[in-house]
């Protein structure tokens, strides 16, 4: 993983004491909150509605044991003992004392990490694929790319103050795992008729109010020219972006109103300007940064394994574990481990600081000291060898962390809701709880099969819920927290926004409904046919009439 040389050390440490004496003059009464504002949500600071969340950036969801026991500790000491990772791969604490931010961020820069720039109208936090390095459908790996961007965007004098918040996905995998047509900017490493490897560009997808997927604005672009291109995408963001009207403010109402053709124009335009200056890429700096993303020592006898199969066939629950939460590794003997953060008595995302700290001690005693906190939500422990895989469950049940229910019903994406996000309209995790209590019933969860529920408190859809297979929103009428339903979203290379099921339930009335949508699919689905398969086969009707029929 990249690590700090003196300069990112120094930017950060004096970053800290800026914001130190920034927070100090504030609660000092020498900062009026309209002064503050900006240089706390530059700092990842929010006011929420019980107390400030601070958004910690995690570049590309890469965290390293010692760091996740920094996140551990400062949980324990400055929060009320738990964290939530969020779908931007970043970590939440929704409960800290103003006043202790400055110490928090102290701690943070002692391992290389901080809160620059995940909130405010700049550039986010890059994502990428949480099997990045080890996919076996992966064309190239993402993440010095991701890396290259992060150090391009971070203070970026030009794009400090833009329209609204921009957010760069990157993905090097033959499949998406990263939504990439659903963010501002979209990048796909691809292979041109020549055999070589760039990047198809996608500009101006997004959900929220007005949700779109991003087209392709060129379907090929040469590493070279990654940095310029970018800067030329938002340079015609920054000068013709909305500013008078922040729900009209993102690139994709730009991209939108001005046409897919006439937009990439004016990039193409603006591009010629810069693309042979001072950013293109040599391959020298591709070479420098991708050094800092070396494989591991792989033990090349792991393949020889046969206890794996063997504790399969001998363990039931062990192996339910095992068909959802493995994911196949690219060298011989070796899986990805996807920890799940979605046991049914928790919401969704959250970890304990002793949940924090028992992870790291696995990851050092089993995955090379490395993790990947993911886009659903869960933790990936990369690089396990199968000969370790039972020993590892056992660990991971003993504190709750071995829930079989990778990409099934209740592997829920969820937003925190009403509970604590003073934008929200209506609570998501109560309904999360409530979908867990109905669908408790491990095996008909395995036969139902993959299926993505995604769940926003509000049209923020910080939960994606525009793109799940089932989408939950939850709206105010009235006073009363209601929810709206959407069927046949997806965020992955079949890209599709979910159609509105019809009115709004009232929250009781949640996972019944789910249940009956269930009931159509397994009535109507051929064979093994997935749920999304079914709906796009199929369409809403069945649906609508079956959930509608008694109303």
């Amino acid at each position: 993983m990249y690590k700090y040389d003196n300069y990112d050390q120094t930017i950060v440490n004096e970053r800290v004491a800026q914001f130190r004496d920034q927070t100090e003059r504030f609660l000092a009464g020498k900062l009026t909150e309209e002064e503050f504002r900006p240089l706390r949500l530059m700092n990842g600071l929010y006011v929420q509605r019980h107390a400030p969340m601070l958004r910690v950036a995690i570049p590309y969801g890469l965290l390293s044991s010692k760091q996740l026991r920094m996140l551990a500790h400062i949980s324990r000491k400055y929060d009320k003992s738990y964290a939530h990772f969020s779908t931007r791969q970043n970590l939440q604490y929704n409960w800290p004392a103003l006043e202790s931010v400055p110490d928090i961020l102290a701690d943070l820069a002692t391992v290389e990490m901080h809160a620059i720039q995940t909130s405010g109208n700049d550039i986010r936090n890059t994502t990428s694929d949480q099997f990045a390095g080890i996919a076996e459908d992966e064309l190239e790996d993402p993440r010095p790319y991701c890396e290259i961007i992060r150090q391009w965007s971070t203070f970026h004098p030009e794009f400090s103050y833009l329209p609204r918040k921009f957010k760069i996905a990157v993905s090097g995998a033959e499949h998406d795992r990263v939504a990439v047509q659903v963010h501002d900017i979209g990048l796909y490493l691809v292979k041109n008729d020549n055999g070589e490897i760039g990047f198809k560009v996608i500009v101006g997808g997004g959900l929220g109010r007005t949700p779109f997927i991003g087209p392709c604005i060129r379907p090929f672009l040469e590493k070279q020219d990654l940095l310029s291109y970018l800067e030329a995408v938002l340079r015609v963001y920054n000068r013709y972006g909305r500013r008078d009207n922040m729900f009209k403010a993102r690139i994709k109402i730009l991209v939108n109103e001005l046409g897919k053709e006439e937009f990439a124009r004016q990039v193409e335009e603006e591009w010629l300007h810069i693309k042979d200056g001072v950013m293109k890429l040599d391959q020298k700096e591709i070479d420098r940064v991708k050094a800092f993303f070396t494989a591991p020592d792989y033990d090349q006898s792991a393949a020889d394994d046969t206890s794996f199969e063997s504790a399969k066939e001998s363990n039931k629950d062990f192996s339910n574990w095992a068909i959802r939460n493995l994911f196949p590794h690219k060298v011989a003997g070796y899986k990805a481990v996807v920890v799940s953060l979605k046991a049914p008595d928790i919401p969704p995302g959250d970890v304990t600081d002793k949940q924090m700290d028992h992870i790291a001690d696995l990851a050092d005693e089993y995955s090379y000291g490395e993790l990947v906190a993911t886009h659903d939500q869960n933790v990936v422990l990369p690089n396990v060898k199968q000969a370790d895989l039972f020993a590892l469950w056992e660990k991971l049940d003993a504190q709750n962390l071995a829930t079989p229910n990778i990409g099934l019903l209740t592997d829920m994406i969820c937003c925190p809701g009403l509970d604590f996000c003073a934008l929200a309209n209506a609570g998501s995790i109560p309904i999360a709880k409530q979908i867990n209590n109905k669908f408790n019933d491990i095996d008909y969860l395995h036969d139902i099969g993959d299926i993505k529920i995604k769940m926003s408190g509000c049209m923020n859809a910080c939960g994606h819920h525009h793109v799940g297979h089932i989408g939950i929103l939850g709206v105010d009428k009235k006073g009363e927290e209601f929810y709206q339903l959407t069927l046949g979203g997806s965020a992955e290379n079949d890209a599709s926004l979910g159609d509105r099921l019809g009115p709004g339930f009232a929250k009781e009335e949640v996972a019944n409904v789910i249940g009956k949508i269930l009931d159509v699919y397994v009535e109507q689905r051929q064979e093994d046919e997935p749920f999304l398969e079914t709906y796009r086969r199929i369409g809403i009707k069945p649906f609508k009439e079956s959930v509608y029929a008694s109303n």
